[in-house]
């Protein structure tokens, strides 16, 4: 309550300045408003995540069933599929290329195009459709086309842009039919999308996902739950949490409403993903009710961090594909010695090995979520396709930057921002820990 009236009598005295002469005699108007924005700004870190009422309702478990297996191996996209991926080809093209280096330099996701995204109506396809959702089978393959599409657009802002996606999709594998009930529905709210994400990393070398810092110690029907997170996705904007946390029967999963008593996060920009607006997430006695823990006997950790691998891979096949296709027209339009350099023999063969691999990122993803989708094991796939991602994505950045030469070191071309990016692919959700 504190909070909310400091940030009401900031934004009075902010009205009561626009409307003076004085600050403008005296020179003083800018720094003035700066000093009352950021102070309000920085008490909407604590207080904003609680304006979402949530509402205990009743409803069925809803559980996707598996897709049905072909008769024979095809790799064509089906008619929904394509529909989609063209939408939202139109969508990365117009939406998201032309504000991603803007929302690099500012590191900060434009509001507008989250509103923008949301009439896409992407979380509907993790959400059943007994609670609103458009979900009636396993769709991890078609999610994966979902996330490679956007991110040919850019893999920071489609990162925060799946972040709930994410939540609503852990929810849907593995949540009660009271988490169910209480939160699908604000996922799909025509009024206000569910804004949510997950805290899994942590601070440290060689963070190991199976050996949680982050601890839910259990007292009666509680958790409390202490620990630091890093690199958490959408942090300002989040109004529920999905915290992984070290138990005494291993790690699992914490739905944390925004708001709660010693919740705490602060920006915390990195080397890549700035427009995700990355921040460390604190937690100190964050109490819950048992409840809140997701998932039960058929929760698997390990498959949990699978299908987090397989979204990184979508998203990194998405943008390697990117590099590829500004690489090539700029290769056919730089000249050197009085040709283009893709005539070049040393050139060309890169460029040619550049769309090998990236195809074959492809294949491996497509491959995991196939059989993630039918139901059986998919984590043999899903590691190799991790390995495989995380090394060639690298690698596709790093020649992109080549070929341009000087041009790949500048922010003149998007190429530089696209090699950041693909290199959190080896650091992210535990690196080779998988």
């Amino acid at each position: 309550m504190a909070r909310t009236r400091l940030q009401a009598l900031g934004l009075s005295v902010l009205n009561r300045i626009s409307g003076s002469a004085w600050p403008d005699r005296t020179g003083i108007r800018s720094p003035m408003e700066r000093i009352i924005y950021w102070g309000s700004r920085e008490g909407f870190r604590l207080s904003s995540t609680t304006l979402r009422h949530f509402q205990n309702r009743s409803g069925p478990r809803a559980r996707l069933s598996s897709a049905p297996q072909p008769e024979l191996f095809d790799l064509s996209l089906d008619d929904e599929q394509q529909q989609i991926t063209n939408m939202l080809q139109k969508f990365a093209e117009n939406q998201l290329r032309p504000v991603a280096h803007a929302a690099d330099e500012a590191g900060r996701f434009p509001d507008q195009l989250r509103n923008a995204a949301g009439e896409l109506g992407l979380v509907h396809y993790a959400v059943s459709d007994v609670y609103g959702g458009v979900a009636s089978i396993a769709s991890s393959q078609t999610q994966a086309l979902i996330a490679e599409t956007l991110a040919h657009g850019d893999f920071s802002l489609t990162a925060a842009l799946l972040a709930p996606v994410s939540v609503a999709n852990a929810l849907t594998r593995w949540g009660s039919a009271e988490q169910q009930a209480r939160y699908l529905p604000e996922f799909v709210s025509e009024e206000k999308p569910l804004q949510s994400t997950m805290a899994v990393m942590e601070p440290g070398a060689l963070f190991n996902p199976f050996k949680l810092s982050t601890t839910a110690s259990r007292s009666g029907n509680h958790y409390r739950i202490n620990g630091q997170k890093t690199l958490v996705l959408a942090a300002r904007t989040a109004e529920l949490f999905l915290v992984a946390a070290q138990t005494p029967d291993g790690p699992g999963l914490f739905l944390i409403e925004g708001g709660q008593k010693g919740l705490q996060w602060k920006p915390a920009p990195a080397m890549g993903l700035k427009a995700g607006e990355t921040a460390d997430l604190f937690l100190k006695d964050v109490t819950v009710s048992t409840s809140a823990r997701l998932g039960d006997d058929a929760f698997s950790w390990s498959t949990f961090l699978d299908y987090g691998s397989l979204a990184w891979c979508a998203m990194a096949t998405g943008c390697a594909q990117a590099v590829l296709d500004y690489s090539i027209p700029y290769c056919n339009e730089r000249h050197a010695f009085g040709e283009p350099i893709s005539h070049r023999q040393g050139v060309a063969f890169l460029i040619a090995q550049m769309a090998i691999e990236v195809e074959s990122m492809r294949l491996m993803t497509w491959r995991a979520t196939s059989r993630a989708d039918q139901g059986t094991d998919f984590h043999r796939e899903a590691y190799l396709a991790r390995m495989f991602c995380a090394e060639k994505a690298m690698w596709i950045g790093t020649q992109g930057v080549q070929l341009l030469g000087g041009h790949g070191f500048t922010k003149e071309h998007p190429v530089e921002r696209w090699y950041r990016d693909l290199r959190s692919i080896a650091v992210l959700w535990g690196g080779q820990h998988l």
